[in-house]
Order: C-alpha cells, then sequence, then structure tokens
C-alpha cells in the first residue's frame, strides 16, 4: 500500500498481482475496505489495484473536487501516474457511476466495466426527509443508531458479522464534509441516461434483488449496447462485502469470457455458417 499526488491529493492505493489490470473503485463513504477478500481470489491470474477517492479511506481531504466527473479523472490521474494503458474497471454504488462516465469519456482506456449496483444514470431521487435523517445521524456520529440500520437492512442476516458493520460505519463517518455533501449532490444531479447507447464498453451489470437500485439497474442495463447482467437473489446494495466469494467468481467469469448474451450468441452461430 502505498499513496500518490494525483489531481492536487494524496491518493491511497494498493497494486498487486500481475497480468490484466483490474481497478477497484468503491462507492459513497466508502472506502478499498470491502475489496481485499475479492482481491485475494484473483491476484494469482491478475494485477488488481485499489484505491480511495478523495475525501474517502485513507486518501487526503481536499477542499474541493467532490464530483463524479473528478472522481473519474483522479482514476485516470492514478493509472496514469503506474503507467496503466489499458483497465477493466471496477466500480460500486457511486464508483458506478464513475464508472459510467469513464465509458462514456475515457472508453479508450478501457477493456472492460463492470458496474456494481450503481447510482442510476438518471441520479439518485431520495425524499428530502429521508436524505436529512440520514445526514443528521452522519453529523451527530450516532454509530449505535447507523450500526442498528445497516444490521437490521441486511437481506441476508445471517451473514452479518457486526464487527465489520461497525468498522463500516466508522469509515463512513471519517469521510470529508466535502466527500459527504459534495459527492451526494453529483450522484443526485447526475444525468447521462441519453446517452448511455454511446456507452460500447463490454459492460457487466450486477445488480442485488433486495437493492433499492435494483430497477434503475436494471433499466440501465437495458439502455447498454454491449453489456450482460448478473442478479444476486437476496443481496442488497452491498454485494462487494456480503457475498465477496460469490462475487469474485462472477467478476473472473466476466474476464474470462466477456459479454455473453443473445447477440453475441448470434453471432457465434454466423461467424461459423459454412
Amino acid at each position: 500500500m502505498a499513496h500518490r499526488s494525483i489531481n492536487g491529493f494524496e491518493m491511497w492505493y494498493e497494486d498487486g498481482g500481475s497480468g490484466e489490470v483490474i481497478l477497484f473503485h468503491h462507492g459513497y463513504t466508502g472506502s478499498h475496505d470491502s475489496w481485499p477478500p475479492i482481491v485475494e481470489h484473483l491476484r494469482d491470474e491478475f494485477r488488481c489495484v485499489m484505491m480511495d477517492a478523495r475525501g474517502a479511506g485513507d486518501s487526503g481531504h481536499p477542499d474541493d473536487g467532490y464530483t463524479i466527473e473528478q472522481y473519474a479523472a483522479d482514476v485516470i490521474g492514478l493509472v496514469d501516474a503506474l503507467g496503466i494503458e489499458r483497465f477493466t474497471y471496477v466500480g460500486h454504488s457511486m464508483g458506478g457511476g464513475v464508472g459510467m462516465w469513464l465509458g462514456l469519456e475515457h472508453a479508450d482506456r478501457l477493456d472492460r466495466l463492470v458496474l456494481v449496483t450503481p447510482v442510476g444514470s438518471g441520479g439518485i431521487a431520495v425524499p428530502p426527509e429521508m436524505r436529512e435523517a440520514a445526514a443528521q445521524l452522519w453529523r451527530q456520529r450516532n454509530v449505535d443508531e447507523l450500526v442498528r440500520q445497516r444490521i437490521a437492512g441486511a437481506a441476508r442476516p445471517e451473514l452479518v458479522d457486526e464487527v465489520q458493520v461497525k468498522e463500516r460505519v466508522d469509515r463512513a463517518l471519517s469521510v470529508s464534509v466535502g466527500h459527504y455533501e459534495g459527492s451526494w449532490t453529483s450522484m443526485a444531479s447526475l444525468d447521462v441516461t441519453d446517452r448511455l447507447g454511446e456507452l460500447t464498453t463490454p459492460t457487466l451489470m450486477v445488480v442485488g434483488a433486495a437493492d433499492g437500485l435494483a430497477r434503475a439497474n436494471l433499466e440501465d442495463y437495458l439502455r447498454l449496447p454491449n453489456a450482460t447482467l448478473h442478479v444476486f437473489s437476496r443481496v442488497g446494495h452491498f454485494v462487494p462485502s456480503d457475498v465477496p466469494d460469490e462475487f469474485a467468481a462472477v467478476l473472473r467469469d466476466f474476464m474470462h469470457h466477456g459479454v455473453v448474451s443473445a447477440a453475441t450468441l448470434q453471432q457465434r452461430i454466423n461467424d461459423t455458417a459454412t
């Protein structure tokens, strides 16, 4: 693990393994903490890069730049610093919104794109009173209530590790005010729905069937011209941390086989016709 000066802040990252590059980006108020169990499955075959976004995890807290567009520029800044020309990008939640932006604005750098329960392409619409209630808990540092809500809302209670939940809540409370407020504003105002037809990078959409974003994710999947889909039953928003082994297997399969769809199968039939 190390730090690099990227676009005006000290970014935490870890770079290990060899082979094709996979870069992992966390979600809103998250960190790299959910990726190591997945990386452990993959680093025997792939070069895996984890990072913490500005204002989150173990990265520095600059005064500004807390937008989807800047987060994408920070990803490009890191891979440039590491001498990586092309890579597969894996983004969870807010990181999935970053992935959409990368696919639209930096497609020449991507081999594949993996959107894991991403923010919808048309932003997020949460009632103001719900957002304010959550923000109040964050401002008050109400650890007990935040932990309670995460545990109570788990789609697979038998998999809940209360120690890990507490650690993730602590991480969420440690992000900068800029990250907490600016990221939310940027996610809420995201509007690339009409452009998804331009996103031709081979894409895997990963959906949690019990996630509030499931409908938006499925609708976005149908808009993507070169995408495949995996839905985890009885899993909510936090796919990487809830089912890391299963997710790693799905990711490895996508790395090997790419997009498999009715269209690609028909093309295979056409290509093998005599």
